[in-house]
């Protein structure tokens, strides 16, 4: 899809305003950069004030008329019998630019003053100027529609990094999770699992890192709570008190100040099954890593699990739509189970691309390559469902891979005849980082880059 020219000269104006409210940093000193960027188009703010003098201007001459000063022309008359004196007591070359200049302090002062009184209102640790709070919000609500399907932590990475660059975001999130916290809630009160809502949810909130603790928090005693995370027990109260599953994420954005929408792929109680290449049926999501065979099939009870509508609208209207990461079998192929979403993604006008892990999973993905994890996922589809897909183009270091290699992991082999004769376009990008532990992870930021860069070439 080559980019439309009324498209390119979107983009080439939104580059040349970035691009000049940077030099407007770079080159000015603090104030005189903040009054250049209330003046800077699109921030729907000047033209509000401009309403707000044509809106006085004609309450003064409405009440001029109402006690009868007419005709109008008697307050220009006033007016300049009042001039034509104060130029006889002070030459109007002084007089003229002084009144000039304090008019001008007067505006400004009680501009200053006034965004100086709502800044201490929104932004009481003043951390950030009001001016570039109201900038990024314009910015990220023009950003594109963008509909990431997955669960795990695979799935909170990526949107930690992407709603910097939208806050257009629906994440459509499996319900699968039978264990864990998330398990017990399901089993002993009967909600659907909230654990992977859970982190997206803290992971689009504004106060990503304060939310994202508290969610995380778990109790380490108390009869009944031992092992139970705070978000868990929030979600799960939430839909007690509003009836169901989709309400409670939608209070809890509310509540959360999240950037986007959190979306369960069904609200029908599912439970995953596997057969394994030995003949074997596993049951529960929890169960099928844990049963160390490879997986040849997958699916779920009830089969054809409804999608909520929601979801559906969500997908239609996307401009991009982004599959993983996340564990293949437990995290990504679930959602796909769920049959109106498969034909929704298929149908979808937009950019698709799969963001393939760069490490295998044991129990689930021993040896597999990049087409490997393309052919899963054609193998539950009726339908090819993305355009790319994105694979990390360097290997870890040599002391993450020995204690990988401990664990049974190793890098996803990147097979590219393979992966280009299954008709897909391959993005090779470095969007992985490493925790000083030797843990491989995805990058937020880098890849939430990479994923836009790709797009900005497609849209």
């Amino acid at each position: 899809m080559s980019p439309s020219p009324l498209k390119s000269a979107l983009r080439k104006l939104r580059s040349e305003q970035r691009k000049w409210g940077a030099n407007v940093s770079s080159h000015t000193p603090q104030r005189v950069n903040r009054w250049a960027k209330w003046l800077m188009p699109g921030l729907l703010v000047k033209r509000w004030l401009l309403i707000s003098s044509l809106g006085l201007a004609l309450i003064l001459f409405g009440l001029a008329i109402w006690v009868k000063l007419t005709p109008v022309y008697r307050i220009t008359e006033f007016l300049s019998q009042t001039l034509e004196r104060t130029t006889q007591l002070v030459p109007n070359y002084i007089s003229g630019p002084l009144l000039l200049a304090f008019g001008l302090f007067c505006v400004l002062w009680g501009q200053s003053r006034t965004v100086g009184a709502i800044t201490e209102v929104l932004q009481p640790e003043g951390n950030q100027e009001l001016v570039d709070v109201l900038l990024n919000h314009r910015r990220l609500n023009r950003g594109p529609k963008i509909v990431v399907v997955g669960g795990g932590t695979g799935l909170s990475t990526l949107l930690r990094g992407i709603k910097q660059y939208s806050a257009n975001i629906t994440a459509i999130v499996t319900v699968a999770d039978d264990g864990g916290s998330s398990g017990r809630l399901r089993r002993e009160i009967g909600v659907l699992p909230p654990g992977d809502i859970r982190n997206c949810l803290a992971s689009l909130a504004d106060e990503e890192k304060l939310i994202t603790e508290l969610f995380q928090y778990r109790f380490q005693a108390g009869d009944g709570l031992v092992g139970h995370s705070f978000g868990n027990l929030f979600l799960t109260a939430l839909t007690d008190i509003t009836g169901d599953l989709e309400q409670a994420i939608a209070a809890s954005s509310k509540v959360l100040a999240v950037r986007g929408k959190v979306l369960p792929a069904t609200l029908a109680d599912v439970t995953l099954w596997a057969q394994l290449e030995d003949g074997r049926i596993i049951e529960g999501e929890s169960q099928i890593t844990e049963a160390g065979g490879k997986i040849v099939r997958l699916g779920c009870r009830p089969d054809n699990p409804p999608a909520p509508p929601a979801v559906l609208k969500a997908i239609d209207e996307a401009d991009y739509i982004i599959i993983g990461p996340g564990s293949l079998y437990t995290s990504i192929i679930p959602n796909l189970l769920v049959p109106d979403i498969q034909a929704a993604i298929a149908e979808a006008q937009a950019p698709r691309i799969y963001v393939c892990n760069i490490m295998t999973q044991p129990g689930e993905t021993d040896g597999y390559t990049v087409s490997d994890h393309l052919r899963a996922i054609d193998a539950v589809c009726e339908y090819r469902l993305f355009d790319g897909v994105l694979a990390q183009r360097t290997p870890p270091s040599p002391q993450s891979l020995e204690k990988y290699a401990k664990e049974h992991c190793h890098p996803v082999y990147l097979d590219r005849e393979e992966v280009t004769a299954l008709g897909c376009r391959l993005v090779l990008a470095n969007v992985m980082r490493e925790t000083p532990q030797g843990k491989v992870r995805h990058d937020p930021e880098r890849l939430a880059r990479v994923l836009m860069r790709w797009y900005g070439g497609q849209a």
